[in-house]
Order: C-alpha cells, then sequence, then structure tokens
C-alpha cells in the first residue's frame, strides 16, 4: 500500500533545450500498478476548514505546538519534473528529466510556487530528482555541471518564491539501475558522496530540506537500510549543514501505515547526528487515499486515520519524535475531498508528531494526470484544482 513511480503511457510531446523530440509525461503510482483513469471530475468545494500553517514556520527546529492545536508548520505541493524518466527499480533516463521551468521549455513552476505562497499561503515545495540526472549517469561521479544548473535553478526559484522551506528530494527508491543501496548495489560511500555533493551547495542554507531518498521498497535488510541511511546523514552533517532537517525514509514506500510494523521506523530511531543527537531528523512518510492506497485512481476510499494515522501518532509520541508527511492527495472528486480534508484536519490535531504534507502533485504534470495539482493561468491570474481550493490550500 504505498508509494511508487510507475511509468505509463501519457505522453506530451515538446522539443526541449537538449534537443528532444518528446518528453514523456508520466503517471506516479504507489506500490500497486494500476490504470490511469481519464481527466477527473471537478468537485465542488467542501466546508471542512482548510488547513492552517504556521506563518513564522522554519525548518531550522523542531519544535510545534502542543496536539490540538490545528496549526501544522508546513503545507504545500510537489513541483514534479526533474523525477521524470525514474521508475520503482531506480532507472532513472537522465535525457527524460523535465525541467518545470519555461527557459527549459517546461511547465511554469517558478510561477506556480509565486501563485501557491502568495495566493494560498503554501509554504514548503518538494523538488523531485533522480540521482542519474544529477550525476549524468556516473554512479560515484561528482555532480554534473549543467544538470546540476537546470536543477538548482528549480531550488533557487523555490527559495525566491518565499516559501519557508525547499525540499531536495532523491527519487530514485533507494536503487541505482535495479541494485539497492548498501545491498548489493552502490555501497554507502557513493551515497554517501552524493549527498555530501548535494549538501556541499546548500550547506549555507537553511530552507533547504534533504530528502534522503524516495520512497524505499522491497528492501531485504532493513538495518542494512539504516546503516545507509545514516551514511547520508553523517555525511549531510559533515559537508556543514549541521542545523536543517533531514527526511529518513523506511521500507515499503514509506508507507505511513506500515512504517512502525515493518521495522522501519525503530530501525531508523538508531540514526543520528554525528554528535548523538536526533536533532531534526525526522520521519518521512507517504499515504494516498485510493482502494488500494496506490495514488492511482481518482476517487477515494478512506481518510487513513485508523489505520495509518493515529497508530503512527501514538508510536512518534511514545518516542518523542516527528514526521512529514511529503507524498498524499487523490484525484479531483468529492469523495478525495472528503476523505483527503479529514486526514489534514487529523494531522492538524496532531501537529506535535505531524510537521506537515506536500500533496503530489504539479509542476510539470498535465491536468489530465489523475492526482493533478497544477494551476492553470489565465494572464497573471491562476486557479487552482478542486482539491488544491478544497483541501490542500491552507489560506
Amino acid at each position: 500500500m504505498k508509494s511508487l513511480l510507475a511509468l505509463t503511457s501519457l505522453a506530451l510531446y515538446l522539443a526541449s533545450a537538449r534537443g528532444q523530440a518528446a518528453v514523456w509525461q508520466q503517471y506516479y503510482s504507489q506500490c500497486i500498478p494500476g490504470t490511469a483513469t481519464s481527466a477527473p471530475a471537478t468537485a465542488p468545494p467542501v466546508t471542512s476548514a482548510p488547513s492552517t500553517v504556521s506563518s513564522s514556520a522554519a525548518p531550522s527546529g523542531t519544535s510545534t505546538p502542543p496536539a490540538g492545536t490545528g496549526t501544522l508548520k508546513f503545507a504545500g505541493i510537489n513541483i514534479s519534473g526533474f523525477d521524470f524518466g525514474c521508475n520503482t527499480d531506480g532507472t532513472c533516463t537522465a535525457s527524460a528529466a523535465w525541467p518545470p521551468l519555461t527557459q527549459y521549455y517546461g511547465a511554469d513552476g517558478a510561477g506556480q510556487m509565486n501563485h501557491f505562497v502568495t495566493d494560498d499561503g503554501f509554504n514548503i515545495f518538494r523538488l523531485p530528482v533522480g540521482w542519474q540526472f544529477l550525476t549524468n549517469d556516473v554512479l560515484g561521479g561528482t555532480l554534473d555541471e549543467a544538470n546540476f544548473e537546470e536543477y538548482d535553478a528549480l531550488v533557487q526559484a523555490c527559495i525566491a518564491s518565499g516559501a519557508a522551506a525547499c525540499i531536495v528530494d532523491v527519487h530514485n527508491y533507494a536503487r541505482w539501475n535495479g541494485e539497492i543501496i548498501g545491498q548489493g548495489g552502490p555501497t554507502n560511500e557513493q551515497f554517501a558522496d552524493l549527498w555530501t555533493s548535494i549538501a556541499t551547495k546548500y550547506a549555507g542554507n537553511e530552507k533547504i530540506i534533504f530528502g534522503v531518498m524516495n520512497e524505499p521498497h522491497d528492501i531485504p535488510d532493513i538495518n542494512l537500510w539504516a546503516q545507509s541511511v545514516q551514511a547520508a546523514v553523517t555525511a549531510i552533517r559533515n559537508a556543514g549543514a549541521t542545523s536543517q532537517l533531514i527526511l529518513l525514509p523506511g521500507n515499503n514506500y514509506t508507507s505511513a501505515e506500515t512504517f512502525v510494523s515493518n521495522g522501519s521506523g525503530p530501525a531508523l530511531l538508531t540514526v543520528t547526528n554525528p554528535d548523538g543527537t536526533t536533532t531534526n531528523l525526522i520521519f518521512d512518510v507517504h499515504k494516498y487515499l485510493d482502494s488500494d492506497n496506490s495514488g492511482t485512481h481518482a476517487d477515494c476510499v478512506t481518510n487513513n486515520i485508523d489505520d495509518a494515522w493515529s497508530p503512527l501518532a501514538d508510536w512518534l509520541r511514545s518516542n518523542s519524535r516527528q514526521a512529514l508527511n511529503t507524498e498524499t492527495g487523490g484525484g479531483n472528486t468529492a469523495s478525495c475531498a472528503e476523505f483527503l480534508c479529514e486526514q489534514i484536519v487529523f494531522q492538524q490535531q496532531n501537529s506535535d508528531v505531524f510537521l506537515g504534507y506536500v500533496g503530489w502533485a504539479a509542476g510539470n504534470f498535465d491536468p489530465s494526470y489523475v492526482l493533478g495539482e497544477t494551476p492553470t493561468a489565465s494572464g497573471s491570474t491562476w486557479t487552482d484544482t478542486s482539491l488544491v481550493a478544497a483541501c490542500l490550500a491552507p489560506k
């Protein structure tokens, strides 16, 4: 029941700055491949109170209001495009990455983020990117200067938007071309080298959050995975990024429902900063609301409270830890408006352990994408999808 990136057949042909003749639009699913539906129906606004976020949110601390205050630290949207070409086996075709920036013939990701901050009150964006794109397909290599310049342009647009936080997310499912990090694939040293290179670039910016890895899955040994995560954390801190948040993902597509039961939470409790503390080490969890929790259907059937969020909140509280929900969402339908609003209200009520949520996804996704949260622009006016307007936007 979780998240995964399965490439499907929605193709959007467009010439790019690299001279590509075509760029493939992707559908994203979670743990069970599904079939995308046609453009979802528009849902009317619901009366559930929209989420509220702290106007003074800053990623350098972990203190949040006590449970029940209804104030989340973060609310935001994924800005997708640099992850295009990535699949759940960790194969990421570098040439298929499509920067969601107009200067690279993509969507106006900068304009989207400016709108989301100014008009909606969002304050965090997740910026997924494939490992192969960052190093131009060289495992263990340094950051490719030209490719990183493109990705950094999106990061800088996020910073300039006025958002409180920008998540640098490596979107490889704990793999490189089918092989698992630290378990037969890239070594922990190679993984650490990647994060040393990235963290060195952003060590001086408190708005950066480091997303160690998107949605690990089918990991044979969760304790070995915790060692890989530890290698990344140590590399980030030793590169000079000593105070920013770092997100720690678990197995099973880092499902909020199974984070504790599959051993991910207990194993990741052992991950520490070099000084032995766990300050600003935040658990990274995902959860969708459709029938198979895959994020491939327009309709939602659950708010996930009893099966996922309530048990996880209890566990986090008992261990004095916090989590950030970096992927969630649904179709632009009445059922998703109902259930997602309920899920967010529960997270608000437990804001001592949940820092917030990040919806999936805008950026280069076409409006017909089943989980599309991409706003449309008419001149200087932006219009949100119905689900963003009804539930996700904190206003």
